[in-house]
């Protein structure tokens, strides 16, 4: 009983990791408050962007915001895998410390690190891509499983939607809207992403255990190239890339993003270019 009281606590008991890249994008939120990663001023008694022209606490400010938001989501995300599995039979991920919000859980060198942030360099889309292993054995059905690989991305949708709606909801500087605007973009990009049906992906996830074994073999061998190829072919290729970025802001103007906010978010996090 002890050790079931332990882990009901952890699942939902904050690591000061997290609590520490909460306070990093809070900071972030701040400094984009105080001051635009662009020039404002008013036109028509509303606040609007001047010129695409970096001011430095401000752009300082998006940084921080983009990259701790991101590191936020990217926990929760697994936190999401974790916590459904957990539920749905799987104790073993209590033992791994999954429950425990603790970023540092969660991390595969490549997927988690590498990758994001080369995409991240080169298009400014940092994606989700920490991984817990889940004993699906141990899962109580098949619809479980599912559930378990879908809670990831519907954790991004959550987020995106949250900030959304509180954009629209709460009077806040410039600024802070562009920010929240593009990470908000981000969490939508990351759903849309994770949803697909490619192995190596939670779409896929959700579908595998209903396929056939032939299937399943076949998705294993293609999970650690097929989503190198699915992010080559976005980035490399306008046919795809399009297609894909199209879809998104359908989705994300669908839940009331503002897409010009997304847009000035994502130049002023791109400040090298």
């Amino acid at each position: 009983m002890r050790n079931t009281g332990y882990v009901r606590r952890s699942a939902v008991r904050p690591s000061p990791i997290f609590l520490g890249i909460l306070a990093i994008t809070a900071l972030g939120g701040i400094f984009t408050a105080i001051q635009s990663p662009f020039p404002v001023t008013e036109f028509d008694g509303q606040p609007a962007i001047t010129a695409l022209e970096h001011q430095p606490l401000g752009t300082f400010g998006i940084v921080l915001l983009i990259l701790g938001g991101w590191a936020a989501s990217l926990t929760l995300h697994e936190f999401g895998h974790a916590f459904v599995a957990f539920r749905g039979g799987d104790r073993e991920v209590a033992l791994k410390g999954y429950l425990n919000m603790d970023i540092r859980r969660y991390t595969d060198p490549v997927m988690s690190l590498v990758l994001p942030l080369l995409i991240l360099a080169i298009g400014g889309i940092p994606l989700p891509g920490g991984a817990v292993w889940i004993n699906r054995g141990a899962l109580h059905s098949r619809s479980v499983s599912a559930w378990v690989s879908l809670a990831g991305p519907l954790s991004n949708l959550a987020i995106g939607v949250v900030l959304i709606v509180g954009i629209t909801m709460i009077p806040m500087p410039i600024g802070l809207a562009i920010g929240l605007s593009y990470l908000a973009l981000v969490q939508i990009i990351a759903f849309v992403l994770n949803i697909l049906p490619i192995p190596g992906l939670d779409g896929y996830g959700a579908l595998e255990p209903y396929l056939p074994p032939e299937a399943r073999e076949f998705g294993m061998k293609a999970r650690p190239w097929a989503p190198l190829v699915l992010f080559a072919l976005i980035i490399a290729v306008p046919g795809v890339g399009n297609a894909f970025f199209e879809f998104t802001y359908t989705v994300f103007d669908a839940i009331g993003g503002n897409g010009q906010l997304g847009q000035l978010g994502f130049a002023a996090f791109q400040f090298w270019r």
